[in-house]
């Protein structure tokens, strides 16, 4: 996505410059190609079972994820991702009221300190041109978050009723028609050679992407889960700095450090948990 609309980068790729919504429209008739052809050769139901919450994950996730390539577009890739992974902490919000999830007292503190290593991030200027930090796509960003945060309870809410596979393809099955109007009208821009291929990589990356991640949230929490999107920050971090030439003040690695701090602490307290109460199950005597 970067890429696309960047050509000051590593690779010395020269590209046309594509809106946002033209990228997830892209991205989205490739996973809805791939969804298509899965749910056909299982025989599955096409709309599945649980629409109410299948069209909230679809519209929430495809606002989100629009909203996360304009972050994308006009923040240095290191602000725009991490600002973006303040998701978990809304996911965890919306699911002590949605599905009645409960959250330990202790594991706000270890959010807390996530949180701090991605405001410390997102407010620290680590453009490679100095570029200052426009506030108005950083609340976009915070918004983006709060999207993907309804969104990955949508999910949870459909993980007994519908395939992992069904839920994916709410996504692209309303971003798709909404994306492609949308970008007719501020003007569609035909890919042309090399650009085919990022398009394909796109697509087909970020469709793998969403089914592990679906698969996963269908079979854990969303404390546990969802924090391991974290570590995406530490390779924007790495991707920003040798790929599209971000130059990063000192400071972003403490912000780094909060970050996964936080989540391994999250983690490993919500592991040592469910250990606890397996081996509480399985040493319970039977009456």
């Amino acid at each position: 996505m970067k890429i696309l609309g960047d050509s000051d980068n590593v690779f010395n790729i020269e590209t046309q410059d594509y809106s946002p919504f033209q990228i997830v429209f892209f991205r989205s008739v490739i996973s809805l190609s791939i969804c298509i052809a899965i749910i056909k050769a299982k025989g599955i139901p096409f709309f599945g079972n649980n629409k109410k919450w299948l069209i909230v994950r679809g519209v929430f996730g495809a606002t989100a994820l629009t909203l996360f390539f304009f972050t994308i577009k006009n923040l240095p890739l290191a602000i725009a991702t991490t600002v973006q992974y303040l998701s978990p902490v809304f996911t965890v919000i919306f699911a002590i009221f949605l599905i009645k999830e409960k959250v330990k007292p202790i594991q706000w503190l270890y959010f807390a300190i996530s949180f701090s290593g991605v405001l410390l991030i997102g407010l620290t200027k680590g453009g490679g041109q100095n570029m200052d930090i426009d506030p108005f796509w950083v609340v976009m960003g915070v918004v983006s978050a709060i999207g993907s945060g309804v969104a990955y309870n949508a999910i949870m809410k459909c993980r007994q009723t519908d395939e992992p596979i069904t839920i994916v393809m709410y996504f692209p099955l309303i971003a798709a028609p909404v994306t492609l109007v949308i970008s007719l009208i501020n003007g569609f821009v035909i890919p042309i050679g090399i650009e085919w291929l990022l398009i394909l990589i796109i697509g087909v990356f970020t469709q793998f992407a969403q089914i592990y991640m679906t698969k996963a949230l269908h079979s854990e929490k969303a404390a546990i889960v969802t924090p391991f999107k974290y570590f995406g920050a530490v390779y924007a971090i790495f991707i920003g700095s040798f790929v599209f030439y971000e130059d990063l003040v000192p400071i972003l690695y403490i912000g780094i450090l909060l970050i996964i701090s936080g989540v391994l602490l999250n983690s490993i307290g919500k592991i040592a948990d469910s250990i606890k109460k397996r081996t509480n199950k399985e040493t319970k005597p039977s009456s």
